[in-house]
């Protein structure tokens, strides 16, 4: 029952993008930036390609129905602004959704709310992805659909939304490589932060260094994502009067 609500849910969202697309282009002929069309393919990529994922996503049941329905939309529009926001929530969702079911048995053991394999609803996906989603719309907006590099001399406005998107993502992957990984492989009790005193594994609250060292690591992975996003998309002229693009996994 819940594979044919989605599988209904997926063929209105595709249609309801369709009509979309050819509305806009009776009536506003483009996004509010100047002379910024999205082309059919880059609108057909950004409905199809959420699809398939969320889809992936629900029959290995790392979404639930309602967490998968949401993670559509959200994929749509941050597809359609900039590819790079698109790998970054891709890597999000499978390197967190590795994570979180990594030594299941014995997180099931430590942690009261443990949940088997780690079904994210609608909510987990709201506050995940939602504040990307909203810089997203305000990238669509206020740029158009665009892939550009991080460039702050040529490309202000472009580089601090899309550097802020990086950064939602790029925490919300941090946070879930230190809570997933760093309870099962630090061999000592966590501490808290702010008194440093120990605690019980599965305590909100409590870090490692195991942890805290995952949280880095998981921060690189998004921004090595937003990288091959630049490099796969942007036009060659941009990234060649642009910096290093490299720095930007060290901003992840």
């Amino acid at each position: 029952a819940a594979n044919g609500f989605l599988s209904l849910g997926s063929l209105v969202f595709v249609i309801t993008s369709l009509f979309l697309f050819i509305g806009k282009n009776l009536f506003i002929s483009g996004w509010t930036a100047d002379q910024a069309n999205i082309t059919p393919l880059r609108w057909v990529s950004a409905t199809v390609v959420p699809v398939i994922v969320v889809s992936w996503g629900h029959g290995r049941k790392s979404l639930s129905t309602s967490g998968a329905l949401l993670a559509l939309i959200v994929g749509f529009c941050l597809t359609l602004a900039h590819y790079s926001f698109f790998l970054c929530l891709l890597a999000f969702f499978i390197t967190s959704s590795k994570a979180t079911k990594y030594k299941q048995e014995m997180k099931a053991q430590v942690e009261e709310d443990f949940k088997e394999g780690g079904q994210r609803n609608w909510l987990q996906v709201l506050c995940n992805g939602g504040m990307a989603f909203e810089l997203s719309l305000l990238y669509l907006l206020d740029i158009g659909s665009s892939d550009l590099p991080v460039d702050f001399r040529h490309q202000y406005r472009a580089s601090w939304l899309g550097m802020a998107v990086l950064g939602a993502i790029s925490c919300c992957n941090g946070d879930t490589w230190a809570s997933e990984l760093g309870s099962v492989l630090a061999k000592g009790d966590p501490f808290l932060i702010t008194t440093f005193q120990k605690v019980p594994r599965g305590t909100n609250g409590g870090v490692t260094p195991v942890g805290l060292l995952s949280s880095v690591f998981g921060g690189l992975v998004i921004g090595f994502a937003y990288f091959v996003g630049i490099m796969m998309s942007a036009a060659s002229m941009d990234r060649e009067i642009a910096p290093n693009q490299l720095l930007v996994i060290l901003v992840g």
